[in-house]
């Protein structure tokens, strides 16, 4: 991602921009507090907690990549005249150090409000790997093998996974973390914002409910994923992610991982690789096709796809999607 050089700017000027032009949707109005977010469910977040006490500036726009968000001299303007600034440190380094230099002490990193999780692209394919050394090695292939587990830990894709909006238990904690953040600068509306949490949190519970119940008489638990979005939803409902790409949309496969995956496609009788909304198919179409398997879309909800957005969409209607589509590829519909 290219580091912007409108951080260097003079703040003065900036802050005499227009909130109006920033990429993202909303603005302030005049009325209750300002608040700027990352990207969607972030913003979604913020609205649902806040209210009509609130006015949120989204500074993704809808059907953007978030990992390609540069920011503009509005986007930063929003920034040093927010009140509230909710982001997810590490998700987009240039929001970081904008931050950093203009809302350090007004912001929340989302993440602080949660258990975090790791992401290793070797490890629901460990047992494979298992089985091929002992072949290897019954074979008497011993310097292959060491070969192969070395380049293997070389390809290794590591890290933290920051999709945390994709559990709603996660997902609500969040909501309480922003309801804390606001009523700590505009304790007249606390009561307010906690109520609202709690609403948050009711309807959050009920979507976990419909996951667990819906998934619960499924034949596989094998989710293969164009990049590696969705471990918090395996985390919370016992699913194994394997993901072709790492946690980044934009890295590409080698053929050893392609080679991997489409050795575990067929080893588990995978009948679906998913695909996301806002990134190129190919990927996962080009190993559907080698594999026999379908492709269908899982959405990693970093943001709202144009058609989406413009049908009035939400968090909820995207995550009861999935759902749909989790049924119908892992034997659950």
């Amino acid at each position: 991602m290219r580091r912007s050089s409108l951080l260097i700017l003079p703040v003065a000027g900036l802050a005499a921009a227009s909130l109006a032009a920033c990429g993202g949707e909303g603005g302030s109005d005049g009325d209750g507090l300002n608040v700027v977010a990352a990207f969607y469910p972030l913003a979604y977040a913020a609205e649902q907690v806040g209210g009509d006490d609130v006015t949120v500036t989204n500074l993704t726009p809808a059907g953007q990549e978030p990992h390609d968000l540069e920011l503009a001299p509005s986007d930063i303007a929003a920034i040093e005249e927010a009140d509230y600034v909710v982001y997810l440190k590490d998700f987009i380094p240039e929001l970081d150090a904008a931050i950093e230099e203009y809302a350090s002490d007004k912001a929340l990193d989302v993440a602080t409000a949660v258990d975090t999780i790791g992401y290793d692209s070797t490890q629901a394919l460990t047992d494979d790997h298992a089985h091929e050394d002992d072949h290897a090695h019954d074979e008497g292939e011993e310097s292959h093998e060491e070969e192969g587990e070395e380049h293997a830990h070389d390809d290794e894709l590591e890290g933290t996974d920051p999709h945390i909006w994709l559990d709603p238990v996660r997902y609500a904690q969040i909501g309480d973390a922003i309801a804390d953040g606001l009523a700590g600068i505009d304790d007249a509306n606390a009561d307010q914002y906690a109520t609202a949490a709690d609403a948050f949190t009711a309807d959050l519970t009920t979507l976990d409910a419909e996951f667990t119940d819906g998934l619960a008489n499924r034949t596989s638990d094998a989710i293969v994923t164009s990049h590696a979005a969705f471990g918090y939803l395996a985390d919370r409902y016992g699913l194994t992610q394997v993901a072709i790409s790492g946690l980044s949309p934009d890295q590409e496969p080698d053929t050893q991982r392609m080679a991997e995956v489409a050795h575990y496609v067929e080893d588990n009788a995978v009948t679906t690789i998913f695909f996301e909304t806002l990134v190129s198919p190919d990927i996962a179409e080009t190993l559907a096709a080698e594999s026999g398997a379908q492709t269908a879309v899982l959405d990693p909800l970093e943001g709202l796809a144009d058609d989406k957005a413009a049908d009035g969409a939400d968090y909820f209607t995207v995550m009861r999607e999935n759902l749909a589509a989790l049924q119908t590829a892992l034997g659950a519909a």
